[in-house]
C-alpha cells in the first residue's frame, strides 16, 4: 500500500491560521508516503514562519516561495516541484475529512489502477452536509456538476501534458477536468467515501466572481461539447429548475434534503 505516493498542494497568500488548519489535517494522515507543498505568493502575516516552526523535526514539507499572478499560476508553479504519483489540491481552510483518507485512496488505487483521476464526496462546512459526487462522469455531468476539486486525486503526469490555463481566473480547474475526460479520454473512478471538508465562501464564490464563472463556463463548455449537446443540457437545466436546486443545495435548511434526493438519483 505504501507504493503509491501523494503530493498535497496548498496555495497560500496571507492565509493566517487557515494555513495551519489545512497543513495540520494533512499531518494527521496515518499514511506516510506523501509530501506537502506549500506554495506561498509572498505572505507577510507570519503564517509561513509559523508553519515552518511547526514543521521542525517533520519530513515531507516543501516551501515554494515565488511571486505569481493568481491561484492557478501558483498551482502550476507548485506542480513543477511535486514528486508524488498523484496530486491533490487543498485550499487554505479546507482539510481532509478523516485521518485515513490517503490510506483508503492508496488502497483503492491499487485495487483499480490506471484511472488517472480518483474522486470522492465532499463535506460542505457551510451547510453541514456531505455532497455526494456522481458515480460516473458523463458529458452531461461534465457540463453540470463535476466533483469538487478538493476531492480529486490526479495522476501527476496529466499536468505534464496540460497545465492549468491561466486565461481562466475562476474555472481553470474545470477546464482541466473537462480536458482530461473529454479530450484525453480519462475515465475517473468514484471511490465512494468522503475525501475533503470544504470550507466554502472562497475566491470563486463572491458575487462578482460568480458572474465571471458563468462566462467562463460558457466558453469552456463550448470548446468541449457539441452545439447539440449544449442545447439539450441547457434545456434540461431550465426544465429541471436548476436555480431552485442550487438554492436548496446551498441552504442550511434544505441542503440535507437536497443531498438525499441527489444521492437517490445518482444511485
Amino acid at each position: 500500500m505504501e507504493d503509491c505516493s501523494f503530493s498535497i498542494i496548498v496555495v497560500c497568500l496571507n492565509a493566517g491560521d487557515k494555513l495551519k488548519q489545512t497543513v495540520n489535517s494533512i499531518w494527521k494522515q496515518n499514511y506516510e508516503n506523501y509530501e506537502i507543498l506549500v506554495k506561498d505568493g509572498g505572505s507577510t502575516d507570519g503564517s509561513i514562519e509559523a508553519i515552518l516552526g511547526q514543521a521542525e523535526g517533520r519530513d515531507g514539507l516543501k516551501l515554494v516561495k515565488e511571486a505569481d499572478g493568481g491561484i492557478y499560476e501558483a498551482m502550476n508553479q507548485a506542480i513543477l516541484h511535486a514528486t508524488g504519483d498523484y496530486v491533490l489540491f487543498l485550499n487554505c481552510g479546507d482539510s481532509f475529512a478523516a485521518d485515513d483518507v490517503l490510506q483508503k485512496t492508496a488502497a483503492y488505487i491499487q485495487g483499480d489502477p490506471g484511472k488517472g483521476i480518483y474522486y470522492g464526496d465532499t463535506f460542505w462546512e457551510q451547510t453541514g452536509v456531505t455532497a455526494m459526487s456522481p458515480k460516473s462522469i458523463t458529458p452531461f455531468i461534465c457540463y453540470r456538476n463535476i466533483p469538487c476539486h478538493q476531492s480529486c486525486f490526479y495522476d501527476r503526469a496529466l499536468f505534464a501534458e496540460k497545465s492549468y490555463d491561466t486565461v481562466y481566473r475562476i474555472r481553470a480547474d474545470y477546464d482541466h477536468f473537462l480536458w482530461c475526460v473529454l479530450k484525453r479520454g480519462i475515465s475517473p473512478a468514484y471511490m465512494g467515501f468522503t475525501v475533503a471538508s470544504y470550507e466554502g465562501g472562497g475566491f470563486s464564490e463572491s458575487k462578482e466572481n460568480k458572474k465571471k464563472s458563468k462566462v467562463e463556463h460558457k466558453k469552456i463548455t463550448g470548446g468541449y461539447l457539441s452545439k447539440g449537446q449544449l442545447f439539450c443540457y441547457r434545456a434540461y437545466m431550465v426544465c429541471s429548475l436548476a436555480p431552485l436546486r442550487r438554492w436548496m443545495a446551498e441552504s442550511k435548511t434544505f441542503s440535507g434534503l437536497y443531498q438525499k434526493l441527489k444521492a437517490r438519483w445518482y444511485g
